[in-house]
């Protein structure tokens, strides 16, 4: 029986030919393996002559290597959208596909893709996450947007790693938790369509430190607003500030309003029984703000005040005959779609507890989910639009498990007809399993299923060993 060799040094060329036809044997093989490792993978969202286009922009290269920069690309999405996200799997994968496609096989250890994984650019990551977001954004229907302007959702979540000393130091655990007890935590703030569904850009920092706060990620992020949107979010970002500058750059919003602000009723113009505008003076100048953007801002905020029930929303649609009360408390509500996409994102596809053990591949790690759940969210939309569905009806569970299912097929179809025609079962797959519609559902924030009775750790892992060795000794 013939044996796989595990011998293959990283950068030595694949295939062995005479001189003359090795070059020309090497790139056919690139191209093979891009179209059956990379294309194939994106679930044919991101057109081959736009990746080709980002992998030159972004640092990525088409060198000879036995994982290029596309390759590692795709193997690393198909990680994170697959079930068993091990690096043992990818490779393993990567080596039976080799030998499908009559090429030399690849050895068996994770070291080679490991290292590629280094090397591949984070910024060509981030470019394909906003790519995919963007196309997801083009196909919306004009039923997704609210009156024809699309909505944005932006809220934090957070996501824990090995407990390693370089994590340690730029994403330090809870003061809470005595060293060697914890984990690292870093804090995301991401923004995602209402629409599509989609993360089009996000930030990563430290849970604790100056400057870490989820309203300060924020301004981070203005830039990538464009004006005209509408902006939903939670109490966290009511600030003067933000508000303001949402405001000079044409962004509405709709925000619950800080339960710590004090409104006076001398300055209130009412508006209706639940509705009235308020007019906030600018605080003084925090110390973290310079002069010239403290300036730039106006001296006094007006905005409309809605109350729906025990909420107290703020928001710069003060036109009623633009948007009722009405509209406005049903648009906050869609504000918890953002907590359903984070569970889908953290549990659905595991990023709660990541696996990498350096910052960069950490933010790297976080990029490829992103864009794994970005593929999904876009395929889920092809599927939803047949049908005349809110994308949101359907299940992204299912959706991931049909996609998980379909890239093999796809990869071994050989025939453009097939291909069509298998895509299409896809999209089907993905439009039959539907979340029922369930408005003012209401679940407590408890779980019945307890856990099992673990003790848990009060002293680091290598002192707790050292005393059961001590008590096996005596």
């Amino acid at each position: 029986m013939s044996k796989a060799r595990t011998d293959i040094p990283e950068d030595q060329p694949e295939c062995r030919l005479p001189k003359k036809r090795l070059c020309a044997s090497v790139e056919q093989q690139q191209r093979l393996l891009l179209r059956a490792s990379v294309y194939d993978k994106l679930l044919d969202v991101v057109p081959p002559e736009r990746f080709d286009t980002l992998v030159a922009e972004h640092g990525g290269t088409l060198r000879t290597r036995l994982f290029p920069s596309a390759v590692t690309l795709g193997l690393f999405v198909e990680q994170v959208i697959n079930v068993d996200d091990a690096c043992q799997d990818a490779v393993g994968r990567y080596l039976s596909q080799r030998l499908a496609m009559g090429l030399t096989p690849c050895g068996l250890s994770t070291g080679a893709y490991c290292k590629a994984r280094q090397r591949l650019p984070l910024p060509l990551l981030e470019a394909c996450v906003r790519e995919v977001a963007d196309i997801a954004s083009a196909a919306l229907p004009a039923a997704a947007c609210w009156r024809g302007r699309e909505v944005k959702l932006i809220d934090g979540t957070t996501v824990s790693m090995p407990d390693t000393p370089a994590l340690q130091t730029r994403f330090p655990q809870s003061g809470a938790q005595q060293p060697g007890l914890g984990f690292p935590v870093a804090r995301i703030v991401g923004v995602i369509s209402l629409g599509s569904g989609c993360v089009s850009d996000w930030t990563v920092c430290a849970c604790r430190g100056e400057g870490t706060g989820e309203a300060q990620q924020l301004w981070r992020l203005l830039d990538t607003f464009q004006p005209g949107e509408v902006l939903l979010a939670d109490r966290a970002y009511s600030s003067y500030f933000l508000l303001a500058a949402l405001q000079q750059r044409g962004i509405d919003f709709v925000i619950r309003e800080h339960a710590c602000r004090k409104n006076d009723p001398a300055r209130n113009h009412v508006l209706g029984p639940n509705e009235s505008t308020i007019t906030w003076d600018r605080p003084k100048q925090p110390e973290w703000m310079d002069d010239a953007d403290y300036a730039a801002l106006p001296q006094t905020l007006s905005v409309r005040e809605v109350r729906d029930g025990n909420r107290r929303l703020v928001t710069s649609l003060r036109d009623i005959q633009q948007a009722s009360a009405e509209e406005i408390g049903w648009l906050y509500t869609q504000r918890w779609q953002i907590e359903l996409d984070f569970r889908a994102i953290k549990c659905v596809m595991q990023m709660d507890i990541l696996r990498c053990k350096t910052p960069d591949m950490v933010c790297k790690e976080i990029a490829a989910h992103w864009l794994g759940y970005n593929l999904i969210r876009a395929v889920m939309g092809e599927a939803a639009k047949p049908e005349g569905l809110p994308l949101r009806r359907l299940s992204f569970a299912a959706a991931r498990r049909a996609s998980a299912q379909f890239q093999e097929n796809l990869r071994q179809l050989a025939s453009e007809a097939r291909r069509t025609q298998a895509r299409f079962v896809l999209l089907q797959s993905i439009a039959h399993w539907r979340v029922p519609d369930r408005p003012g559902r209401i679940e407590p924030r408890a779980i019945k299923r307890r856990p099992k009775p673990r003790a848990l750790l009060t002293v680091p892992r290598h002192e707790a060993r050292a005393r059961i060795r001590a008590e096996q000794q005596r």
